[in-house]
């Protein structure tokens, strides 16, 4: 596999970091089957660079990503660890200008064309509160009009005023993207949406769903608090992710 790569420069032990967190949660979306052939991505803020972020190489499945080989960049689409691996433009054109405008709020994006979330993302009523996991997003998605192919800097704009406030925007007939301060809580909520979506799907297709009250999903959304605090914001299903990757390959980590 074309996966070896050596940094060619002496990286920060906390990038050093943030490359290890990235590239096993390359591997955890692959073992989840969020993988759309060498396409879609995850990216992070480097710590305390800023206007810098990791990306995966173009051309590598999520499966052969590891902490050297993964593109440094800046949010202008230059290459600045030398990496010798090309950047999908579609990747940092719309990852590029959330690192950008929205700060912390976005150190950790990622955007999937899963069978489930394109599906919600092509129905004209988005996501609904069919159960337990739509009723952790209601209110609190944003969408935006699909355009075409997301390569045009123009677009970046448009895609800021959509999200909002918001920290998940469904790209109408395409895909959502997913964004938080860490990592770890990025991938928790990727992973409920996930499963938000999957039950949606399932549900729409045997007829009428029975939707939850928005007061209801009101009670939800503020007791969820007390069990986010206890997952550690995602990093107890991070760490146990991240543990069965190893166990299975552990090449993530050259």
């Amino acid at each position: 596999m074309a996966t070896q790569a050596k940094l060619d420069y002496e990286c920060s032990k906390e990038e050093w970091q943030a490359r290890l967190d990235l590239a096993v949660c390359y591997r955890i979306f692959d073992l989840l089957g969020w993988t759309e052939s060498i396409y879609n991505h995850i990216s992070v803020a480097v710590p305390g660079e800023e206007g810098a972020f990791l990306i995966n190489p173009f051309g590598l499945l999520y499966e052969e990503v590891t902490a050297s080989n993964l593109v440094k960049i800046d949010v202008e689409g230059n290459n600045i660890g030398g990496s010798p691996y090309m950047v999908n433009k579609a990747g940092f054109t719309q990852h590029a200008h959330f690192h950008k405008h929205l700060g912390e709020r976005a150190n950790a994006i990622c955007h999937v064309h899963t069978t489930a979330t394109m599906a919600v993302c092509s129905h004209k009523d988005g996501l609904l509160p069919t159960n337990f996991y739509a009723c952790n997003f209601q209110d609190q998605v944003g969408y935006h009009d699909f355009e075409g192919v997301t390569v045009r800097a123009e677009e970046g704009d448009r895609l800021v005023e959509n999200l909002g406030d918001k920290s998940i925007l469904l790209l109408r007939n395409h895909g959502p993207v997913v964004l938080d301060k860490t990592i770890q809580g990025m991938f928790l909520k990727m992973w409920a949406l996930q499963r938000a979506c999957e039950i949606q799907v399932a549900t729409l297709s045997m007829g009428n769903p029975h939707l939850v009250p928005q007061e209801v999903v009101d009670v939800h959304q503020r007791d969820l608090s007390v069990m986010q605090g206890q997952g550690g914001a995602g990093i107890f299903d991070f760490e146990a992710w991240k543990r069965k990757a190893t166990r299975i390959d552990d090449s993530w980590q050259q």
